[in-house]
């Protein structure tokens, strides 16, 4: 049985950093000191978890399980802890968070206002853009991503659950008909952005599967795709969170309901170097609870 939680520590601060000695410049120990405690840690368990070359270390298949698994354990430790100081820690200090454009515009940028009423001795700073920021160096303290999440030197905490739809106009479909199966897709006019490409993916009796679509009508904004398909112009797949609103007004429909896309999780992160501050976990609880609240999809 492990009872150190120290060691948890430096086996997950060398997976995140792939080095040895960085994980012990982070910990203030020294490199003989982290790899003894990787061997001890490894002996304990009886499995190779680090794979070491001469240029980077990565987990072995049981050592990325593990350190999944010792994440979540050293985040609900942090988070006990916090939740027991809160008293003492009232929520200060420049907040800075990243998001997507168009789900930062539609959804956060409104969170973020009920969250300044309820701390305002915190100033909040929002930057909205589509590239994936490293959070370390631009000095972000949190970031609210979707979907596939490599970067293993973040924390992940799930926020609510997504998943995309493929929608239309009623006009479109007056015009056009609803497709009934994906391959129907190759005969009608799908909308384009970059985010997916010609590429769909659907999840069927047998697993997932793609198909490639035709179209006349690209663009690198999914706001402009959401648009065209408002005005009629075709099938676009979004998120539900982008066009929840539309469908339950009736402004767009969905089709194609029978074959679902794979879920993309959206989450909030923060580099686990850093302490869990009263900002941060306000933030993040606070965006959870509105979130949760608006979700009326699932």
């Amino acid at each position: 049985m492990i009872d150190n939680l120290a060691d948890l520590r430096i086996f997950t601060r060398i997976v995140a950093t792939g080095s040895l000695s960085q994980a012990g410049r982070e910990l203030n120990l020294s490199l003989a000191v982290v790899s003894k405690r990787l061997a001890a840690l490894e002996d304990r368990l009886g499995v190779r978890l680090i794979n070491r070359t001469t240029r980077r270390l990565n987990p072995t298949r049981e050592g990325a399980e593990f350190f999944e698994r010792c994440q979540r354990i050293l985040l609900d430790l942090e988070e006990a802890e916090a939740a027991v100081t809160t008293g003492r820690e009232s929520p200060k200090g420049l907040l800075r968070v990243t998001a997507a454009v168009a789900f930062g515009r539609r959804r956060i940028a409104p969170a973020i206002v009920g969250f300044a009423d309820r701390y305002p001795d915190i100033q909040v700073e929002l930057d909205l853009t589509d590239r994936t920021v490293d959070l370390v160096d631009s000095g972000i303290d949190v970031a609210i991503r979707a979907g596939a999440l490599p970067d293993s030197s973040l924390i992940a905490r799930k926020l609510v659950g997504n998943y995309r739809v493929v929608v239309a106009s009623p006009d479109y479909l007056a015009r056009c008909g609803a497709p009934l199966v994906p391959d129907d897709l190759t005969r009608h006019q799908c909308l384009n952005f970059s985010a997916l490409g010609d590429i769909w993916t659907f999840i069927g009796p047998n697993g997932p599967f793609q198909i490639r679509i035709e179209t006349r009508l690209r663009t690198n904004d999914g706001e402009v795709g959401h648009e065209w398909a408002l005005a009629g112009a075709g099938l676009v797949m979004k998120s539900i969170w982008d066009v929840g609103d539309d469908l339950k007004a009736g402004r767009l429909v969905r089709v194609l309901a029978d074959w679902p896309s794979p879920a993309a999780a959206i989450h909030a992160l923060y580099p686990t170097s850093r302490h869990l501050s009263a900002k941060v976990r306000s933030f993040v609880d606070y965006l959870s609870e509105h979130l949760r609240a608006a979700d009326t999809w699932h």
